[in-house]
């Protein structure tokens, strides 16, 4: 998917969400705000959240659209947030420098996003978190939604690779409701010591 594909997806919209992840905000919501990288933050929905509870947030997003519509809303909202056009396959996300990143619904091939997992996990300060969530493969059997191409998907393996180096706190697959259906993701968090 490229950046162009994503620019038309959000220019066809109005606004995907103007609320947090609801799973992310209830495994987040208490940490001590810190230093936040939202990787491929799209519309900002993550980092606009995270700013309001005062992190210095960083967001990056290789869409123009996406990332233009996250800054009028900080701006409407009086938030600062550095937002970066930027690739996540090629930008320097740092290392030890957030006491958070999230990667929420990245869709990059499996060998593209395990590179881009490690490098979001190098760049992870000591005591910061990991937070990734993606559409898991079972999705293709018994959910809903997301790509439908395997290789676009995640899965146990996937992650545990992408946390070495880190302590994991959850590692799992989770129900998310979509209508009267169900979507099936899956959930990393983990901690550096």
């Amino acid at each position: 998917m490229t950046a162009e594909h994503w620019d038309q997806r959000y220019a066809a919209s109005q606004q995907w969400s103007d609320e947090p992840n609801a799973l992310a905000a209830s495994l987040l919501g208490d940490l001590p705000a810190g230093r936040a990288l939202d990787v491929a933050a799209g519309e900002g929905r993550m980092a606009l959240w995270l700013a309001h509870l005062g992190w210095q947030v960083t967001a990056i997003d290789f869409a123009v659209v996406g990332l233009e519509r996250g800054q009028t809303r900080a701006q409407q909202r009086g938030l600062s947030i550095t937002w970066q056009l930027a690739d996540a396959t090629t930008a320097d996300l740092g290392v030890r420098a957030y006491d958070l990143v999230l990667v929420l619904y990245l869709h990059l091939t499996r060998s593209r996003l395990t590179e881009v997992l490690r490098r979001c996990a190098d760049a992870v300060a000591p005591g910061g978190r990991l937070l990734v969530l993606g559409h898991d493969r079972d999705n293709l059997q018994r959910g809903v939604g997301g790509p439908q191409d395997p290789d676009l998907l995640y899965d146990d393996a996937l992650l545990r690779q992408a946390s070495e180096g880190l302590a994991v706190q959850r590692l799992e697959q989770v129900d998310r409701p979509v209508g009267a259906r169900t979507a099936i993701d899956t959930l990393l968090l983990a901690q550096r010591r």
